[in-house]
Formats: C-alpha cells, structure tokens, sequence
C-alpha cells in the first residue's frame, strides 16, 4: 500500500525558511515522479513543484520559482521541499503526491502539513 507521510510544515515568520519532508513507502513502481501542492482556504489546489525523472524535469510555480526548491533524496523514497522567503501568501497546507507510472497523474496523495507564515 502506498504511503506518502508529510513533514516539516509549521509557523514561521515572513522571510523565514522550512523544509518539507515526504517520506514514501509500500510500492516498487517508479518513484522518482513526484509533486508537492498546496491549498489554502478557500482557494483552489496549487500545484507547486513537481521533479521528474532524477531532476532531468522539474517545475515550479511562477510564485515561488527563486525562493523553493525540490529535491529528492538518494534512495528515492524521501522527497524534499526546501522553502526560502517564505511569504504570507504562502500560507497553505502542503501535500506530496507520486504519480507512480510518471504519466502526468498524480494517484496518490499523504495527508498534508501545515504551513503558516506570519507578517
């Protein structure tokens, strides 16, 4: 069964920095197509950063390109978001996703963590 368990979110003040973990578990397809998203109240979900195939293929999103960066971790089975000035609008819960077959779609999702940045 696959797992994907999020960590690293918190309260921080404007300019500050976090670290986002997500540490997967419980399947041998392809790991190294993955995502982070974030969603605030009210607002739709936002894809953030996505990092395809050993980093040949990331992406970010126009708003934290500069200041966020994602990575993966040697094993491929713990995904990094590092996040730099962080900013209120910033303000979200994050998830990590893999889209296991590396086909675009994003399957499976971990529970979210909580990031609150303060002014």
């Amino acid at each position: 069964q696959v797992q994907l368990v999020e960590s690293g979110g918190g309260s921080v003040q404007a300019g500050g920095s976090l670290r986002l973990s997500c540490a997967a578990s419980g399947y041998t397809y392809r790991r190294d197509c993955m995502g982070w998203f974030r969603q605030a109240p009210g607002k739709e979900r936002e894809r953030v950063a996505t990092y395809y195939n050993g980093d040949i293929s990331t992406y970010y999103a126009d708003s934290v390109k500069g200041r966020f960066t994602v990575s993966q971790n040697n094993a491929k089975n713990t995904l990094y978001l590092q996040m730099n000035s962080l900013k209120p609008e910033d303000t979200a819960t994050y998830y990590c996703a893999a889209d296991v077959y590396c086909t675009g779609a994003f399957s499976y999702w971990g529970q979210g963590t909580q990031v609150t940045v303060s002014s």
